[in-house]
């Protein structure tokens, strides 16, 4: 049975409502997103004044805006947080968001509310019970990459030499991104095209002099250990929830870079291979050369590099390969940075388990399920997360084997927002934004949870029986507060994600009513 449910019991704004939020969301969206662009490395988004007063209006961020912002208003929208704002009084706060946290049916939820300057716990119900986190398990991917990779890297898909005459070797190193035509420098999926790698390698060729016919070979030898997680569902694979993962594919194995559902190429990479083999042959024509129908999976001589480029790139076309083998063009990925916002964005299962073992590559680790759980799990105890309870059965969330806590993810969120690294910094424009963006985006759309449209950021997570949400807002007062809500044992098919919606609409409307 397919775990992941669609959208239910989603209740529409009312016409004139509807008509005007979209024009008041966006300009709320650019004023939210003016808090963590503006100040990647300060703790908990603190201004250098601590001294200033509590507003005694409700603050620009609360305001529902008379006309669209300007474009480029950027981090000039809102004024730096006060580290002096007031906290909401746990009491009060607990008997607001107990009044909204209920099921719809059966199953119960799980909740921790911190403060993110001090991790002063605000709110608990069963915090430390290890629970089914569905897709929040990304959040733990997405802090462990950037902690390993760093925001910058970038991975690199190659065309070595082949070790036979007349024949060239597409290698993947990591990008599953790539896109069918030229590569789009201002896109994440697409950056690196196929169809430029094609013509870069038939101008090797002809600097070579070749002539005649030329065979395509693919190297996709950088993953080790089965293709799928055994604690995915068949069901769930058929279903395109993911796919047997390999270290490069066209548009994060999609048949159309356009749909992000449906079923998936169970061979991403030769499916890559044949399309940049289809490309290959169009450029070749060109310059008299012929291309060989099919493609072979063989061992390159000289593999890419298996953690990924550093950020300035690796040898020129033309240069050497590790082992020997020659390089006869490359592309590059958009940065690591640029793609943990995108699976946290679009919760896409199928990158996060690639990040995953791209990190444990890079780690020391087999590029593996196996290396990748280590390498995430390593990087979450050194960030001093509370591991006693912790269980990870994959890195992506779609096994129902994971055992996370409210109190681990809104741990994790704090650290992202305001611990000492600020490589996770880059993870905060990833966060889906209430009724905007990503998986929030037709969501907060009713009376209920309206107050928390373009205030609430967070990472959403479904299964059958199971639905969370992590993430953090800055309340009416102006302090930012990290939370996370997980129900497990939820009756298939009831409307439960609501509940968790209006949580953290409240904490948005939250201030001096909240002590």
């Amino acid at each position: 049975m397919k775990r992941r449910t669609s959208r239910v019991g989603a209740h529409r704004a009312p016409g004139p409502l509807r008509r005007l939020l979209p024009m008041l969301l966006l300009s709320l969206l650019v004023v939210a997103l003016g808090v963590p662009a503006g100040m990647e490395i300060a703790p908990a988004f603190h201004g250098p004044d601590g001294t200033a007063n509590a507003p005694t209006t409700p603050a620009p961020w609360q305001q529902a805006p008379t006309s669209l912002s300007p474009a480029g208003a950027g981090s000039g929208a809102i004024t730096p947080l006060s580290a002096s704002a007031p906290l909401p009084g746990p009491g009060p706060l607990a008997a607001r968001l107990d009044d909204a946290l209920k099921t719809d049916g059966a199953g119960t939820f799980s909740g921790v509310v911190q403060d993110a300057a001090t991790g002063r716990l605000l709110f608990d119900r069963s915090g430390n019970e290890a629970r089914v986190p569905a897709s929040n398990m990304k959040l733990l991917t997405a802090a462990a990459a950037l902690r390993i990779l760093g925001p910058d890297r970038r991975f690199s898909t190659r065309v070595v030499a082949g070790a036979a005459p007349g024949t060239v070797v597409l290698t993947g190193g990591g990008d599953v991104l790539l896109g069918a035509g030229e590569s789009a420098p201002d896109a994440v999926l697409g950056h690196a095209g196929l169809t430029t790698l094609a013509q870069e390698t038939v101008r090797a060729l002809q600097n070579d002099g070749a002539a005649g016919t030329v065979s395509v070979r693919l190297d996709d030898s950088l993953f080790t250990g089965p293709s799928l997680n055994p604690g995915w569902s068949p069901e769930d694979v058929a279903a395109g929830e993911t796919a047997p993962l390999f270290p490069l594919a066209l548009n994060s194995a999609r048949f159309d870079p356009a749909q992000a559902t449906g079923p998936r190429p169970q061979d991403a990479a030769m499916s890559a291979a044949e399309t940049f083999s289809a490309r290959l042959t169009a450029a070749a024509a060109a310059a008299g050369l012929t291309v060989a129908p099919g493609v072979e999976r063989v061992a390159a001589p000289a593999p890419a590099p298996p953690a990924g480029d550093p950020p300035a790139g690796g040898p020129p076309a033309g240069g050497q390969a590790r082992g020997g083998a020659r390089v006869l063009a490359e592309v590059q990925s958009a940065t690591v940075g640029e793609q943990v916002d995108l699976l946290l964005r679009t919760s896409d299962n199928f990158l996060t388990e690639v990040i995953g073992r791209m990190s444990a590559l890079a780690g020391g680790r087999p590029g593996s399920n196996a290396g990748a759980i280590d390498a995430v799990l390593a990087q979450l105890a050194e960030l001093g997360i509370p591991m006693d309870t912790l269980h990870a059965a994959d890195v992506s969330g779609l096994a129902l084997g994971n055992q996370v806590s409210a109190r681990q993810l809104s741990e994790v969120v704090r650290a992202i927002t305001s611990g000492a690294d600020p490589r996770l910094r880059a993870a905060l424009a990833g966060f889906p934004v209430a009724a905007l963006t990503g998986t929030l985006g037709a969501r907060y759309t009713d009376a209920s949870t309206a107050r928390g449209a373009g205030l609430v950021r967070a990472k959403t997570g479904t299964l059958n029986t199971v639905t969370a949400l992590s993430g953090y807002v800055v309340d009416a007062d102006g302090r930012l507060l990290v939370f996370s809500f997980i129900g497990n044992g939820l009756t298939p098919g009831a409307d439960n994600r609501t509940a968790l919606d209006r949580t953290a609409s409240a904490l948005a409307g939250c201030g001096c009513g909240c002590r």
